[in-house]
C-alpha cells in the first residue's frame, strides 16, 4: 500500500462505503419473504404503544412457529389490537390472527407469478446496489485524481491506487451478485 495518509483515507472510505452497501442489501433482501416464516419480515413495523410509535420487536417477543408460521407474543396484551393494525396497515401482505393472547402470522405459498415479481425486485434492488458502489468508485477516483493534479501523488502512484479502487469495487460487486443470486434460488425454491 501507498504510504499516504490522504491516499489510505481515501481507500478506508471506500472499503466502508463498499461493506455498508452490501450490508444495506443482505438487510433489504431479508425482508423479503420468501414463502418461509422469516421474523425478519416484520424488522420495519412500528406499532402505536404509549403514546408513541415503537418498533414490534421491542414490544414482544416474535417466534417462527413452524416453516409457515410467525407467532408474536407482546409483553403487554392491551397492545394485541394495535400490533394488528400495524401490521395490516405495513402492507406485507400477511393478514394477522389474534387469539387474545397472541398473534399468529401464517405465510401462504407464493404463486409463481408472485415468485417472479420478488425475483424482478431483488433484481432491482441488486441493480441499485451496484449503482451505489459505482458511485463509490466514482468518488475515489475522484480522491485519487485530485491528489494527482495537485502533484501530492505521482502518476504511478495513482495508477496503482485506481487498480486498488477497482479492485475493490470489481469484489463488491462480485459479492452484491452472490447475494442476489441466493436470494432468487432462495425465492424460486419450492
Amino acid at each position: 500500500m501507498i504510504e499516504n495518509e490522504e491516499v489510505e483515507l481515501i481507500m478506508l472510505t471506500l472499503e466502508e462505503k463498499s461493506e455498508k452497501t452490501v450490508s444495506v442489501t443482505k438487510e433489504q433482501f431479508s425482508t423479503i419473504r420468501a414463502g418461509r416464516a422469516n421474523p425478519h419480515i416484520l424488522d420495519k413495523i412500528q406499532v402505536e404503544a404509549y403514546g408513541g410509535m415503537s418498533p414490534l420487536n421491542q414490544l414482544g417477543n416474535i417466534s417462527v412457529l413452524d416453516a409457515r408460521c410467525l407467532m408474536i407474543s407482546p409483553w403487554d396484551k392491551s397492545l394485541l389490537k394495535s400490533v394488528e393494525k400495524a401490521i395490516l396497515a405495513s402492507n406485507i401482505g400477511l393478514t394477522p390472527t389474534n387469539d387474545g393472547n397472541v398473534i399468529r402470522l401464517v405465510f401462504p405459498d407464493l404463486t409463481t407469478e408472485r415468485r417472479k415479481e420478488l425475483v424482478k425486485m431483488v433484481m432491482k434492488m441488486g441493480e441499485d446496489a451496484k449503482v451505489a458502489e459505482r458511485n463509490n468508485r466514482r468518488e475515489a477516483m475522484e480522491g485519487i485524481k485530485k491528489l494527482k493534479t495537485e502533484k501530492t501523488i505521482s502518476e504511478d502512484v495513482a495508477a496503482l491506487c485506481e487498480k486498488d479502487i477497482e479492485k475493490c469495487v470489481s469484489d463488491t460487486i462480485a459479492k452484491i451478485v452472490e447475494l442476489v443470486e441466493i436470494k432468487e434460488k432462495e425465492i424460486m425454491t419450492i
